[in-house]
């Protein structure tokens, strides 16, 4: 059995290297699995509307963005004996030349898609940010000053979150539409918060926990005030945590679905709700649902990406730091 240039065993490192490709190979087929979903709902949306329907499915296909116009558009069909000549279509614009091609129609103005989606966009941001604002300046409370009954205080927060969001809807409905809420961005953005902020508090209690107070003491006796040491001390020290919060704060108002539902019709209704019953003159558009599905995935798996450090330290509540 031969060794290697420092005395160690080359059957052992060959074996240690063996079980890491091995370890690679199993990964990444988990994600391929766990990604497949997504990659065809990606293709279909693609599809042409005949190509939507085709048993067995088919992936040599002539891409086409007929499913987005649709998302975004409405869809009408030619009067009948109106139809366009040759002629007509080629002095069409590209929305109903791609109509056309796709399904035999025009389009008729923009839809409410565009509106959903910014509504989901403005719910979920300012939710996202008044959540970690207030769980973040609970946190420092809980963390830096004594008073009875603190581990209660927490336990209670905590205690919002045990609850599924569904078992409590119809009595948060009831609530609302009392009170005049229901159907109103801020009526959403109140629900969201009151759901993320006990969460904000316990992830940022674990940050704050982990930075010195003698910092603190340190700025005040230079002349700082608590407020001051807060913001130039503490919120620096603790941005990795702010923004770990800040991810899991807006992947749950961006994906939320049963408060949506309930508590919106109209005005405010999200993408999520919006895209669910997306339906056209041939019946329940599947190429625009995935579409719509596909568009929503991008931008919180685009952020979520780009901020995976800060998750995955937000997943260790504060245990590991830089």
């Amino acid at each position: 059995m031969g060794y290697g240039g420092k005395g160690k065993r080359i059957p052992g490192r060959r074996k240690k290297i063996a079980l890491a490709i091995i370890l690679q190979v199993i990964i990444v087929a988990v994600i391929i699995i766990y990604m497949l979903p997504v990659i065809y709902d990606g293709i279909t949306s693609f599809k042409s509307w005949q190509g939507i329907f085709k048993i067995p499915p088919t992936f040599k296909f002539k891409p086409t963005i007929g499913s987005y116009v649709r998302l975004f558009y409405e869809i009408i069909d030619y009067p009948f004996g109106e139809e366009p000549t040759p002629a007509d279509v080629e002095k069409m614009d590209w929305k109903d030349r791609v109509m056309w091609d796709n399904t035999n129609q025009k389009t008729a103005g923009p839809s409410v898609g565009l509106g959903r989606f910014l509504n989901s966009v403005i719910i979920s941001v300012v939710s996202t940010f008044f959540s970690v604002l207030l769980g973040t300046i609970t946190a420092y409370a809980v963390s830096r000053f004594k008073f009875g009954g603190k581990e209660d205080i927490m336990f209670f927060i905590l205690s919002t979150r045990m609850l599924p969001p569904i078992v409590v809807t119809i009595p948060l409905f009831l609530m609302y539409r009392f009170l005049g809420l229901t159907d109103s961005h801020f009526g959403l953005i109140l629900l969201y918060v009151a759901f993320n902020v006990s969460f904000a508090v316990w992830v940022m209690r674990g940050f704050i926990d982990d930075i010195p107070v003698e910092y603190e003491e340190a700025a005040m006796v230079d002349g700082y005030t608590r407020l001051q040491a807060f913001r130039k001390i503490v919120i620096p020290q603790a941005s990795t945590g702010i923004a770990a919060t800040t991810v899991f704060c807006l992947i749950f108002s961006w994906n939320e679905y049963a408060f949506a539902l309930m508590m919106t019709s109209r005005k405010a209704q999200t993408f999520p709700v919006f895209v669910q019953g997306i339906k056209g003159s041939l019946g329940i558009d599947w190429g625009a649902i995935s579409a719509g599905t596909f568009l929503f995935i991008i931008p919180i798996a685009v952020f979520t990406f780009l901020m995976r450090k800060h998750l995955l330290a937000g997943i260790t509540f504060g245990a590991i730091r830089k």
